[in-house]
C-alpha cells in the first residue's frame, strides 16, 4: 500500500503553525526544533509536493492558495491527534481545569464550588479567573463560563442562563431612589469594563438618559464593592449580584429590568464534552442554578 504521507507529520505540523500566522522562529519553539529546521522542513515538502506552499515576502511568509485550502484539513487532524491523546489521559486525570471572568467567579461561583467538591471528591479544580477569550482548542482549559451570545466559533456552547440587567444600590439608598429620574441626584458607581449601558436602562424605563456622575472603576469586583458599602448605584447582571441581594446586602431600587441578548454559556470543545468530570461539572452548575434562585435555562 503507498504511503499516504508524502511529507513528514512534523513537516506537516511546522506548515499548519507557520500557516495560521505563525513565523519559523514560533514554529521552531512548538516543536522544539531550530528555525533553520523548520524552514528545511517546509522546502523538502514542497519538493516532494511538487508545489509552492508559501510566498516568501518582506513582512513573512503567506499561504498560497493551495495551502489555504488544505490548512482547514491540518487543523482538523490535529485537534483529532490531540484529542485521542485527551481520551487516553482520561482516566488518569482527576483535575478539572475551567475559567471564567472574575466577577462571576467571585460573586456567584466560587462560594458553591465546595459543595461540587464534597459531592464529587476525586475531582480537584484546578480554576482561571479571566476575562480573557482562552482558545479552548489549544490550551489544557476543559471548559468555560462565559457571557455572551453564544456565538463563540469552534466550540460547543450550551446556555445556562440568561442575563437581565438593572440597578442596584445598598439598603440606605432605597429612600432617596423613588424614581428614575431620581438617579440623577445620587452618585453613580460605573463599572468601566460593563458589556451594559444605562441609556438602555433608561429607555427601557422610558426616559430620556439623565445626566450620571460617580466613582469609576475599572475592576467589576471593586465596583460591587463599592455598592455595597454605599457609595452609590451600580448597574448590574443579574447573577453577579444574587447573593447580595438574597442577603441584603443590595436592594434593587426600581423593578425596571433589562432582558438582554446575553447569557451565560458552558462551553467546551466537542472533545471535553464527552468528558465525565466535563458532564459532572455542567450537570451540577445546572442544578445549582435552578436550586439557588436561578431561572431555567431558556
Amino acid at each position: 500500500m503507498a504511503n499516504p504521507f508524502k511529507v513528514p507529520l512534523n513537516a506537516i505540523r511546522a506548515i499548519e503553525i507557520v500557516g495560521r500566522g505563525g513565523t519559523l522562529s514560533t514554529a521552531a519553539a512548538e516543536l522544539g526544533v531550530t528555525p533553520g529546521a523548520v524552514s528545511q522542513h517546509i522546502r523538502r515538502a514542497e519538493e516532494r509536493l511538487g508545489y509552492v506552499l508559501f510566498e516568501r515576502m518582506r513582512e513573512g511568509m503567506r499561504p498560497t492558495p493551495a495551502l489555504e485550502a488544505a490548512l482547514p484539513h491540518f487543523r482538523q487532524g490535529f485537534r483529532a491527534l490531540a484529542d485521542g491523546i485527551s481520551a487516553i489521559e482520561e482516566s488518569h486525570r482527576g483535575t478539572l481545569t475551567l475559567t471564567a471572568a472574575p466577577a462571576f467567579a467571585a460573586r456567584w461561583l466560587v462560594p458553591r464550588l465546595g459543595r461540587f467538591t464534597r459531592e464529587h471528591p476525586e475531582i480537584e479544580i484546578r480554576f482561571s479567573a479571566s476575562v480573557a477569550l482562552v482558545d479552548l482548542n489549544h490550551s489544557d482549559i476543559d471548559c468555560a463560563i462565559r457571557l455572551g451570545k453564544g456565538d463563540w466559533p469552534d466550540v460547543e456552547a450550551e446556555k445556562l442562563l440568561a442575563q437581565p440587567f438593572f440597578p442596584v444600590a445598598a439598603p440606605e439608598w432605597a429612600g432617596r431612589l423613588r424614581a428614575p429620574a431620581d438617579l440623577a441626584t445620587v452618585p453613580i458607581i460605573h463599572d468601566e469594563g460593563t458589556m451594559v449601558a444605562w441609556g438602555d436602562w433608561f429607555r427601557a424605563a422610558g426616559l430620556e438618559m439623565k445626566e450620571l456622575a460617580g466613582p469609576r472603576f475599572s475592576d467589576p469586583i471593586l465596583a460591587i464593592e463599592a455598592a455595597m458599602a454605599g457609595q452609590g448605584v451600580m448597574l448590574a447582571w443579574d447573577m453577579v449580584v444574587a447573593d447580595a441581594l438574597a442577603l441584603g446586602r443590595l436592594v434593587r431600587p426600581f423593578d425596571i429590568a433589562v432582558e438582554s441578548c446575553l447569557a451565560y454559556w458552558f462551553v467546551t470543545t466537542a472533545a471535553s464534552t464527552r468528558s465525565r468530570k466535563v458532564r459532572l461539572f455542567r450537570d451540577w452548575l445546572k442544578r445549582e442554578i435552578a436550586a439557588t434562585g436561578g431561572r431555567a435555562a431558556c
